[in-house]
């Protein structure tokens, strides 16, 4: 044994040497490593950087589009540069949340990852959110702004008398209503035409598309004025008090210029929100508002342009790539715009009309309060349905079916919370919120008795809205139209009628929310079953067709398919 020793040492010694350089040689790897990746993310880094200074020097490019003016179809390592890029680094695509957590994704060309974990999910979910709102938000405050002003004149009215504050609540909130939702459905036709072909890069087009609709929306003003002004004879045939539709008819008269003006504004308004130019609609619609409460400018105060000249005046200077200046292009193909605009306006119609009916016969035309109640969250929900709708025609338009997918889920998630909550605070102060609108007691009372079937109503309507931005962004109306009318109309109101036989006013208003909740149902299943990835493909297809001149505008069920993105 003595005589092996010093070989056993010997080697004991050469291991423990060797064992030290391999863990040197691990550690100088790690370093390197390190020095390597803290490069690769400098190189990212700058790669975006350099390619968004592209798209803002030439937004007219896109990554679908050949030097020719052709477009291929999307694929994963061609699609870049979209509302959904984020920082790459080789292949891979990470937050600081997820470096903290280890936890990478895999970077598929510009769309969302597949989401495998709830911290995918997590961040996904607050990508989406900050998206959302960052669209919703100044879409729906301009929205409010616009509502607050017929509810400031309301407020006002309101403090005078009960017959004045009907007459005007009904000039407001039933007649210019009508027209209202007319224009504003065929007006979002734009949104997915707007939405897609900004997607697709072919920013020149937008402004073509604005001229057309304001063309459409205009004749639809002339066909629309016998409503205004027939409107006294109208509502006494439809048994309002005289005295009442006396000075509803006068009223009536006296808005038919902003009619007119809706008629500019809409198609604006939806050319801004395709861009995510929508900031300077929520600071013109706060200056309107304050403009109308202090009646300062007479334009406003009589011919309520103030909007729409603002806005068209930014149109001018600011897009100057989607304004290219006014175009004969605007009339050709022009039917075929008419009859998407229909389509879209007979899908909004359908939905914003069946509340006012609903009113109608349980005998509350004359009261302000549930219509501004009701009002003023369905203001909110517009603006979360334009946000949704431009987010899925954007990213449909750029190839990302993911992203149009989580985009959804998201949207319909935080809609229903603000639902929900806003239906619990009506629920809450059922006894003191109508004082806002009027000094009757007795309204107070009727208003406090509704408050629960209001309730139900604002849950359902905070999903629904969602979920026709979703229909609009994708180019389903006329399927949504044959949905509302069945379920609104063929289902809802019947209901309604049976029911109310021996509770005439929570019976028909049972029935309308059945109606609805039936529609929900629908659309949420089909959406379910959409197959996203065909959207895509139909959306690239449609864009090879606008640039071709073919018809670019049929109005199509979504693609379904077990076989969808997961």
């Amino acid at each position: 044994m003595g005589h092996h020793s010093p070989c056993i040492c010997g080697s004991l010694l050469s291991d423990d040497a060797k064992r030290i350089e391999k863990k040197k040689e691990r550690q100088k790897k790690k370093r390197r490593s390190f020095a390597e990746s803290e490069k690769t993310m400098n190189n990212a880094q700058k790669r975006v950087k350099s390619k968004e200074s592209t798209i803002a020097n030439n937004t007219e490019t896109h990554p679908l589009q050949a030097e020719d003016g052709s477009f291929s179809s999307p694929s994963p390592k061609t699609i870049t540069g979209s509302l959904t890029e984020l920082p790459l680094i080789d292949g891979v695509e990470r937050s600081d949340e997820y470096r903290k957590l280890g936890v990478l994704i895999t970077h598929e060309g510009g769309d969302y990852p597949l989401v495998q974990s709830f911290e995918d999910a997590k961040y996904v979910f607050l990508l989406e959110t900050s998206k959302l709102w960052s669209i919703a938000g100044p879409i729906a405050f301009n929205i409010l702004c616009n509502y607050a002003i017929n509810s400031f004149t309301n407020i006002f009215v309101g403090h005078i008398g009960d017959v004045e504050l009907s007459a005007v609540a009904i000039a407001l909130s039933v007649v210019a209503n009508f027209s209202f939702g007319f224009l504003l459905g065929m007006g979002s036709a734009l949104e997915r035409l707007c939405g897609q072909a900004y997607g697709a890069g072919q920013i020149h087009l937008l402004g073509v598309y604005m001229q057309r609709s304001w063309i459409i929306l205009l004749g639809a003003c002339f066909c629309l004025l016998p409503l205004y002004v027939y409107a006294t004879r109208i509502l006494k045939l439809l048994g309002l008090e005289s005295d009442i539709a006396e000075l509803t008819g006068k009223f009536t008269l006296q808005v038919v210029p902003k009619m007119f003006s809706l008629a500019i504004n809409f198609p604006t308004q939806k050319f801004l929100q395709a861009q995510n130019k929508v900031g300077v609609l929520a600071s013109i619609g706060f200056a309107a508002l304050i403009v109308h409460i202090l009646k300062l400018f007479v334009f406003i105060r009589v011919f309520k342009w103030g909007v729409a000249g603002a806005a068209l005046a930014y149109v001018v200077g600011w897009c100057k790539d989607g304004w290219k200046g006014l175009s004969w292009l605007a009339f050709k193909d022009i039917w075929d715009f008419v009859r998407l605009s229909i389509a879209s306006a007979v899908m909004l119609c359908l939905e914003i009309w069946y509340f006012m009916i609903i009113i109608f016969l349980t005998g509350h035309l004359d009261d302000p309060v549930i219509a501004n109640i009701n009002g003023w969250e369905g203001m909110l929900f517009i603006g979360i349905n334009a946000a949704i709708s431009v987010r899925v025609s954007n990213e449909l338009g750029s190839g990302h079916p993911k992203a149009t997918k989580y985009s959804v889920v998201v949207t319909c998630i935080e809609s229903l919370i603000i639902g929900v909550i806003s239906a619990i605070i009506i629920l809450v102060t059922k006894d003191y919120f109508a004082i806002i609108f009027t000094d009757s007691e007795e309204m107070r009372r009727a208003v406090s008795k509704l408050a629960y079937l209001l309730f139900f109503t604002m849950i359902l309507n905070s999903i629904q809205p969602v979920i026709s931005g979703v229909a609009v962004g994708g180019g389903w109306q006329g399927l949504v139209a044959y949905i509302n009318l069945f379920c609104y109309y063929i289902v809802g109101l019947p209901l309604g009628f049976v029911l109310g036989y021996k509770t005439r006013l929570h019976g028909i208003w049972l029935g309308m929310i059945f109606g609805t909740f039936l529609q929900t149902l629908i659309l949420v299943y089909i959406i379910y079953k959409t197959n996203w990835n065909k959207e895509v493909e139909e959306a690239s297809e449609r864009m090879k067709r606008w640039v071709g001149g073919d018809d670019p505008f049929p109005t199509t069920a979504p693609s379904s398919s077990t076989n969808d993105i997961t």
